[in-house]
Order: structure tokens, then sequence, then C-alpha cells
């Protein structure tokens, strides 16, 4: 239903308010839902490209309706905008107080920007189709240049691992990558587009933090994974597929490839906490620290299922770097933090949602 323009309330002038962009992908609306749970004020925008409607996941009930804009629960904290980011942030770069003219609503500062907005959609496409994926330089030029006209309180820019140079992902070369190996005075080669996006967006998060004052933080997420993520990613696709008992057992290159495989819990709690300490732009990995492979993913997942399948490698797909795997020593020492989930706590969770699923 619309409604016309839909005001702001007066009981929410002391909430805090965020803007999750990607609000809609894996990682957005795992943040989206955290922040509802703690009460505050969420605007979360995505053009549903991949993400997943809201309806099917928030939890909460639709309330109002204006033009792209829904509004959700009896308090009317959740507000979804679908829309392209870009197009967004260029209203708001030539006008901050867009969002109260175009849709009578109080959205001119906020406390946290998470920005998950990005164009990745798994190895298939990050190879497949290198220059759809370089769009997130665009996408994230607009934002820093929101976010350096507007300062909110923290902004946080989630950098990836795929940022890391390949010489170090090797197979005659594998390292355990630390903060520290990525040093735009002695730069490396990082993996393909998505790469080197991220990696711009890294040297722009500095930018920044010491040009402009901005309190940023960045993190490197490496293979994180969920219950409720996309099948283009490997963990929720194998899952699915041992849950299915497939026989023989389809893996993409030789599966002797390896990840750092980090559950989503972990993840989200690791950066709000980095967000808690660090505000100058420094990018944190996020890992287990633990290097493990396709093929032993595989037999976790078919273990779980109480069968053992014959492999079927398709060295025709695209593998990306063999191994990539963090040191988390920086983290631990200067955050006290370290992972809670276990992989194989983590990946039986998947594995009875793929159950769910069949």
């Amino acid at each position: 239903m619309d409604t016309g323009a839909v005001h702001f309330l007066p009981h929410l002038c002391h909430v805090r308010t965020h803007l999750v962009t990607g609000g809609c992908g894996f990682v957005g609306r795992n943040m989206v839902k955290r922040l509802d749970a703690q009460g505050d004020r969420v605007l979360f925008i995505d053009d549903l490209s991949v993400g997943t409607h809201p309806d099917t996941w928030l939890g909460q009930r639709l309330r109002f309706e204006h033009k792209n804009l829904r509004i959700y629960g009896e308090d009317e904290r959740l507000i979804f905008l679908q829309a392209d980011l870009r197009d967004v942030l260029r209203e708001l770069n030539k006008d901050p107080e867009w969002f109260r003219k175009a849709y009578g609503q109080n959205l001119v500062q906020f406390d946290d920007i998470f920005h998950f907005a990005a164009i990745v959609g798994g190895r298939s496409k990050i190879d497949g189709d290198p220059m759809l994926v370089a769009q997130d330089l665009s996408i994230d030029a607009e934002m820093f240049l929101y976010v350096c006209r507007n300062k909110p309180c923290r902004f946080l820019y989630p950098s990836s691992s795929a940022a890391y140079p390949i010489d170090l992902q090797t197979e005659n070369n594998t390292l355990q990558l630390k903060e520290s190996d990525i040093d735009f005075k002695k730069m490396g080669e990082p993996d393909m587009t998505y790469g080197w996006s991220k990696l711009t967006g890294e040297f722009l998060a500095k930018i920044a933090a010491s040009y402009y004052g901005v309190h940023v933080t960045c993190i490197r997420p490496f293979s994180g994974y969920g219950e409720d993520q996309d099948l283009s990613y490997p963990v929720p696709a194998i899952a699915a597929r041992a849950a299915k008992k497939e026989n023989p057992f389809e893996v993409w290159g030789t599966g002797r490839q390896g990840r750092d495989f980090v559950h989503i819990d972990d993840v989200l709690d690791l950066t709000l906490l980095a967000m808690d300490k660090i505000g100058d732009g420094r990018a944190i990995n996020i890992g287990m620290g633990r290097l493990t492979s396709f093929l032993e993913l595989i037999e976790v997942f078919t273990g779980f299922a109480g069968y053992k399948p014959t492999i079927k490698p398709l060295l025709d797909k695209p593998v990306g770097v063999h191994s990539r795997y963090c040191d988390m020593t920086w983290v631990e020492q200067n955050l006290g933090w370290k992972a809670k989930i276990s992989i194989e706590e983590g990946m039986r969770r998947v594995y009875e949602a793929a159950l769910k699923r069949i």
C-alpha cells in the first residue's frame, strides 16, 4: 500500500540510526538483523539484482510503502529502499536533505554506515565477467565522496582477502597472509578486478581518515559462510549436494585448493569490535587462521550425510588462487579476539539448513 509521504516519528529521536548498503545480500542482511535486535533504526539499500527481498527474511510486518521505500515493524525502525546505490548517493551528494524531501524521512546523519554493496557473485563471476565486477570502483567512489562530505560517526569499509598479492597464494608459495603483506609502497598484484577494487577502496579509506578525519574501519574477511548464503558460493552448494547424497561428487578444479572458512556470526562480532577500536583506516583480517581444502570440506559434509562418494574433478572450472588463509596474530594480540565457531560446528549448521531445503 502507498500511504504517501512517511514522516519521521518523534519517538525515534534518540534511537541510533544506521545505513547498511547491500543490505539484502548475505552479509548485509545478517547485519540488518543484528542491528534490529539491538533496537536500532536501520536504512538498508539494495537493488535486489542478487540480494533477497526483505519480505522473505526480515521477520517484521510491512507497515508502510511509499514509492520504492518500505517501512517494517511496529515501531517503524526498519526502512528498505530498493534502488541502485549509486543513484541514491549521487542524489545525496547533491543534496544531503534528499531523503527528507523525496520520502519525508529524517535521514540526514548516520551513526554508522556499513558499506556492503558490491558486485561479487562467486568465483564464476569474478573470473567470468571481470568488467562487470569492476563497477565496484564506481560504487565505492560515490560512497567515499558521501562519507567525506557528511562524516558519519563511524564508517565500515569491507575489503576482501582478494586484495592480497596472488603470488603469495600459489601451490609453491603458500603463506599465512598477514595484514602487513599489503603495502601501498610496494604493491603486489591482487586477485582480478574484484581484488583491485577492494585494494583501491582500502587506499580511499586511508585518505578519508587522514585527509578528512573520518572514523574508518577496514576489514578483510576471508571465506565467510553461513546458513542463509546463496548457492553461488561453495560452502552452501557443497552442503546442498551432500544433503542430496550426490555421487559422483563434483568439485571445481582438483579440490586440493584451500580457503580460510569463517562463520558469518564471527565475522560480524569482530566487525563491530573493530569499529569500536579502529578509526584510522587500518585493515584487519577476519578468519580462523586455518586452511581447509575443498576436498576436506566435501569429506566433512558427506560425513554428516553418512556416505563416501567418488570425487569427480571439474578441471575446466575457475578455481582462483591455490591457497588463501590468514594470520590472526595482530587481531588476537591487539583486539583480544578469536573466532568462536569451529569449522565442524559451523558446517553442521549449514548442512542442517540444506536438509530443510530438500
